[in-house]
């Protein structure tokens, strides 16, 4: 078949880690999710994993891996993030491409990106060489090959990006329309035809393009089609998957028998983030295409080989896909933004990029001259530091030392090794800042720029503990030239002064933070605490009545600098936000024993004005509180200490409705407005019951269902999102156990008691997670096998039915 079609999805998020715990804090935007990373992969990239394929009744009938039948990319900090936080949806995408490759004759669905998403045409050599070679070893670690192709951010493009590409092997990128100047057919040498006008989208999308470049080498480059990619990420053609598939095989050459392919491109958090069940459109489109037979579904590689180039093509270069001036919109007030803010400005872009670009030269600066008395060839070093990146391991660590720092006699080696990690993070950092998305969106103080300014701000702390210039000051100046749209927020030295600087952490706050959650945590003699790792040396708690007392000594290290202190600390929680405390470095000639034995004794006599004294003498200008803790374990702790008020408040409104019942029971019967505070005391109660019956080990589905009867009584609405997360939380484990002992048949009669409930009470649970395990132990217990075909185990007698009751129950057809 000459007609192919090819969908492909750009995944990524900027990273959001914080520049010195290495992990993402809670955003209260992405509630109630943790953070944005967390929801978009519960609504994208989780669902593309296992999107359903629906029949007319709304069953689910299959169930397949988008990303195995689509072209894609990750942005390698993304899957980084994924790695460690949804290991399942991480590993079901790297199986994917193993599957696809299957499917398309050796060639994988994934591509590479280059590393964080920085413009490249903005970029000096070093960082673009850098981006490629960090970007294509992140992807062979992951996936196990080298990659064909290679996701350049923003598609934004220039000749030098180009030659560097085509100079470490890629063979294809993927650009915009708009990007094309000229094209002409290929013809024999000798022979050449003149260049057609391909500008304004006029490039015809369907076939590949040679680019031939200055250096003689050439790469492969395939523009986008243009209005069906905007119709699928701006307008409603991703509401209906047969209405896509419609749409792409329009675009095919009916009549014509050439090989071309119809290809879109668009960010891949269209399929389900911006466009809510995205994922289903986008498989049931593929299942249409396919089985339909309207044309091969493929991608870039496996069409590439098959299909050479017939035609060339000259980009613009300094072009992009999202930025109609070119590059502008991440250097200058080119009037592109995000639409929501009409009257704001963005004149702050350029001093931002100027201020950033004069950090990073300041930085090389010190790093050749610094980094070279340690390392053979520090640019070199730099590039191959991904290594350590993606495995922080000592034997990593220890194997890029060997290779890459000079061997020097009488140098203590912890010390050389500290200031090479420091120098690798220190760059590592003036690439992160550089990410796209600090200057794409309206403001200076949004949470995107002030990230990058964050991996700033963590590169000139860095500098200066090893011996660099204190470029803060100048840094801050600069700054001082990019004005905010808001009044209050001055200009970039205000945002950084206030949203940034205030973030930054050191051993002793990590130290810090440690003492305090150890009165509330039983820690034991070795932890983990985000990049740091602790030793406990000395640990003595005591508790009297609602007072704690923790008294310490500990050694902190960082996991990425390896640099490390030991702290004593003591710290006296009086109940509730009482806490006072005292943190500091641990001098080694200093008598810890007696000071603990002090503090211990006078808490001991219940001496709480003394305790407060002995630890205000001992750790003075080094005091902290319940207000010093990182913001997760700040919201957990606070959530604890308010857990005893929330249990008496629950006591005293159960009080209150129990007397009152005979009252309410009177004011309905003769129809008389019921008192808000009695009203609201109801729902409260109601609910609190619902949700310890459901908490239950056996549910009692007799009182479950007389409780549900009282609350439409009451005309008192259950509480969602409560049910939502205990009856989702209580399928969810039962699934997992089915899973394993299919037979269960009380473990089948409670989940479809759980069910019940929910419908009952009229709450939309999210049983993605449920529906999959469900959908895979069908296949094997309950799906009718071919003739000929082994037979798969079959249920016991009288769970068959029950299954088949649960799989309709979770919207699951059992064929």
């Amino acid at each position: 078949m000459n007609r192919h079609i090819c969908i492909h999805g750009h995944f990524y998020q900027p990273p959001r880690e914080n520049a010195w715990l290495e992990d993402v804090e809670a955003q209260g935007s992405a509630f109630p999710y943790h953070d944005w990373n967390e929801r978009i992969t519960a609504e994208c990239y989780g669902p593309n994993t296992a999107s359903r394929i629906l029949d007319g009744d709304g069953h689910i009938v299959d169930i397949i891996n988008n990303y195995s039948r689509i072209s894609f990319n990750f942005g390698p900090t993304l899957l980084s993030w994924m790695e460690k936080h949804e290991p399942a949806v991480y590993k079901a995408i790297l199986e994917a491409d193993a599957l696809s490759q299957k499917r398309f004759g050796g060639h994988g669905s994934a591509i590479a990106q280059v590393y964080n998403h920085i413009i490249m045409p903005l970029a000096n050599k070093r960082d673009k060489v850098t981006q490629i070679v960090w970007g294509v070893a992140d992807f062979e670690a992951r996936f196990g090959r080298k990659p064909e192709g290679i996701w350049l951010a923003e598609t934004a493009v220039d000749t030098p990006t180009l030659e560097l590409l085509a100079d470490h092997g890629i063979a294809y990128t993927i650009l915009a329309p708009r990007q094309a100047a000229q094209a002409r057919p290929i013809t024999e040498a000798g022979d050449q035809e003149p260049w057609q006008d391909a500008s304004d989208g006029k490039v015809d999308p369907r076939r590949p393009y040679l680019c031939r470049l200055p250096s003689g080498k050439s790469i492969a480059l395939f523009f986008y089609d243009g209005p069906i990619s905007q119709a699928l990420a701006f307008e409603k053609l991703l509401n209906n998957g047969e209405a896509l598939a419609g749409r792409l095989a329009g675009a095919l050459d009916t009549e014509g028998n050439w090989p071309h392919m119809v290809h879109i491109a668009t960010d891949g958090e269209t399929y389900g983030h911006h466009h809510g069940k995205g994922d289903m459109a986008l498989s049931y489109c593929l299942h249409h295409l396919e089985s339909e037979g309207i044309a091969k579904v493929s991608i870039y590689g496996e069409f590439l080989e098959k299909h050479p180039p017939k035609w060339e093509a000259r980009i613009w270069d300094n072009s992009s896909w999202s930025c109609v001036h070119g590059v502008e919109r991440w250097r200058s007030n080119c009037g592109c933004n995000s639409g929501m803010h009409g009257s704001w400005s963005q004149e702050w872009r350029q001093p931002l990029r100027e201020a950033l670009d004069w950090l990073r030269d300041e930085l090389a600066i010190f790093f050749e001259k610094e980094g070279g008395k340690l390392l053979r060839d520090p640019w070199k070093a730099r590039d191959a530091y991904v290594s350590v990146i993606m495995d922080r391991s000592p034997e990593s660590v220890d194997a890029f030392l060997k290779k890459h720092a000079k061997a020097g006699p009488g140098a203590d080696p912890a010390t050389v090794r500290g200031k090479i990690l420091k120098h690798m993070e220190i760059q590592r950092h003036a690439l992160l800042m550089y990410t796209s998305c600090g200057w794409f969106f309206d403001e200076i103080s949004g949470i995107e720029t002030t990230q990058i300014l964050q991996y700033a701000a963590r590169a000139i702390q860095l500098a200066k503990e090893i011996g660099g210039p204190d470029l803060d000051a100048d840094f801050t100046e600069k700054l001082r030239d990019a004005p905010s749209n808001i009044a209050e927020y001055e200009n970039g030295a205000w945002v950084y002064e206030n949203f940034v600087k205030p973030a930054a952490i050191s051993l002793l706050r990590v130290g810090a933070h440690h003492a305090v959650t150890s009165l509330f945590d039983e820690c034991g003699e070795r932890f983990d605490l985000y990049c740091y790792r602790g030793v406990s040396l000395d640990r003595d708690y005591l508790e009297m009545g609602r007072s704690r007392l923790v008294v310490g000594r500990t050694r902190i290290r960082s996991s990425i600098t390896y640099d490390e202190t030991e702290i004593s600390f003591a710290v006296l929680h009086l109940g509730d936000q009482n806490l006072i405390g005292g943190v500091r470095e641990f001098m080694g000639g200093e008598s810890f024993g007696e000071m603990r034995d002090q503090i211990r004794e006078a808490f001991r006599r219940n001496a709480v004005p003394e305790v407060i004294r002995l630890i205000d003498t001992h750790y003075e200008n080094h005091n902290y509180s319940l207000w010093h803790l990182f913001h997760d374990e700040q919201r957990r702790i606070i959530e604890e200490v308010f857990q005893p008020t929330l249990e008496d408040s629950e006591v005293a409104l159960r009080h209150l409705y129990d007397r009152s019942y005979p009252m309410l029971n009177v004011l309905k019967q003769t129809r008389q407005p019921i008192p808000k505070v009695l009203a609201a005391t109801t729902e409260f109660v109601l609910n609190a019951d619902l949700r310890h019956l459901l908490e239950a080990e056996e549910l009692d589905m007799s009182r479950i269902h007389n409780l549900l009867n009282e609350m439409r009584a009451w005309n008192v609405q259950p509480s969602e999102a409560e049910l939502l997360l205990v009856i989702t939380d209580r399928v969810e484990a039962l699934m997992k156990h089915l899973e394993e002992k299919p037979n269960d048949l009380h473990a089948i009669e409670q989940a479809l008691n759980l069910l019940s409930v929910a419908r009952s009470a009229k709450v939309t649970l999210d049983l993605w997670t449920s529906q999959n395990r469900f959908f895979r132990m069908a296949k094997e217990l309950l799906a009718k096998k071919p003739d000929g075909a082994a037979s798969a185990p079959k249920p016991k007698d009288g769970c068959r039915e029950k299954l088949v009751a649960l799989g309709e129950s979770l919207g699951v057809k059992v064929q």
